[in-house]
C-alpha cells in the first residue's frame, strides 16, 4: 500500500491494527451450500407482496430522479428499483458488519479466497481516502458489500458516480448517487436501450437433450436456438446473442431465453435466478405502477 499508493505505513498499520476479525463471517463463508433452489423456491423470496409494496411506494417517492437518470443512461426505472428491492430492499437493510472488519477477516483469515479480499481491503482503503471517509464507519454485508446498491469496493471504485454534484459519492443515503451509479454499471456492461431483457420459450422435446441451460454467457444466438428446436418470439433477430435458461416450476420446467439485456443483469450478480427475479420484479413493479397511475 505504501509503494503502490503512498499510504503512510504506520497509519495504515494502526488502521489496520482496529480492525476486528469476525468469527461470524468465517462460519458464513464456510458452512456447507444450501440445497440447490428451485427457480419457483428462489422466485418466492424476492416477489412476496412486501417487496412488491415497498418498491412501488420507492418509485412513487423517486419517480422524477429516476426518470431523469432513466433517460440519461437509458436503463428504465423498473429495472433501477427492482436491483435495489432484490439487493437491499429498497436501501432498509445493507448490512451490519463494519466493512473494514469484513474484509479484513477474509483477506488474512479466510485462506481459499484470501486474494480476492485482499485485493477488495487494498480498494476500501483507496476508498475511504478518496472520499475522505472513516474507514471504520461505512457498514455492509460479511463479504463487504457497501450501501444500498451492494457494491464492493472495487466496483463502487469504478462504477459509482456523484448523481447529485456534490462531490461525494453516497451509496447509503444519497439517492441520486445511488441510482445513478446502478444505471451507470448496467450502461458500462452494455445495457441496450429499448432492448427487450427475456423472452419465454418453449422446447420441442425431440432436441432437449442438445441443449444446455447452464451457462451465463451468450453462447448461442437467437438462431442457433431456433435450429436446435427452441421457440419463441419470432420478431427477434436470428444474430442476436442469446441463452438458454431452465425456469423449474413445482409441477413442469418453464424455458426462457435471455438477451444482451438479461447477461447485463447477469454481470451485476453471476447467478440466472438472481437475474430472472430482478426481471420479474420488474416486471410487476411497472405493472403495479401503471394500475395506480391509470386509477389516479
Amino acid at each position: 500500500m505504501g509503494e503502490r499508493h503512498g499510504f503512510s505505513t504506520a497509519a495504515l498499520a494502526a488502521v489496520l491494527a482496529q480492525a476486528e476479525s469476525q468469527p461470524t463471517i468465517l462460519e458464513a463463508m464456510s458452512r456447507p451450500a444450501e440445497r440447490t433452489l428451485t427457480w419457483y423456491g428462489y422466485r418466492e423470496r424476492f416477489l412476496n407482496e412486501q417487496r412488491i409494496i415497498e418498491g412501488v411506494a420507492f418509485w412513487q417517492e423517486h419517480r422524477e430522479l429516476l426518470d431523469e437518470i432513466s433517460r440519461a443512461q437509458g436503463v428504465p426505472p423498473q429495472y433501477l428499483v427492482a436491483i435495489l428491492g432484490v439487493e437491499t430492499y429498497y436501501g432498509r437493510i445493507t448490512g451490519r458488519y463494519r466493512v473494514i472488519d469484513a474484509l479484513s477477516t477474509l483477506a488474512f483469515d479466510y485462506p481459499p479466497r484470501s486474494g480476492y479480499f485482499t485485493d477488495e481491503l487494498e480498494q476500501f482503503l483507496v476508498l475511504a481516502r478518496e472520499e475522505s471517509l472513516d474507514p471504520f464507519t461505512p457498514l455492509g454485508s460479511y463479504a463487504g458489500a457497501m450501501g444500498a446498491p451492494q457494491f464492493m469496493p472495487r466496483s463502487m471504485r469504478k462504477y459509482a458516480v456523484d448523481g447529485d454534484g456534490d462531490g461525494k459519492r453516497d451509496l447509503w443515503s444519497g439517492w441520486p448517487d445511488v441510482i445513478a451509479s446502478v444505471a451507470n454499471y448496467f450502461r458500462v456492461h452494455g445495457w441496450q436501450p429499448d432492448a427487450p431483457v427475456l423472452v419465454e420459450a418453449e422446447i420441442d422435446q425431440a432436441h432437449a437433450r442438445d441443449l444446455d441451460t447452464r451457462r451465463l454467457d451468450l453462447t448461442e444466438t437467437v438462431g442457433s436456438l431456433r435450429e436446435k428446436g427452441v421457440l419463441f418470439d419470432p420478431s427477434l433477430p436470428d444474430d442476436a446473442a442469446a441463452m438458454l435458461l431452465a425456469a423449474d416450476e413445482p409441477h413442469a420446467m418453464r424455458f426462457r431465453v435471455g438477451l444482451q439485456n438479461f447477461h447485463v443483469i447477469t454481470r451485476y450478480n453471476r447467478s440466472a435466478l438472481y437475474a430472472m427475479a430482478v426481471y420479474d420484479l420488474a416486471r410487476e413493479l411497472t405493472a403495479r405502477v401503471s394500475r395506480d397511475d391509470a386509477t389516479g
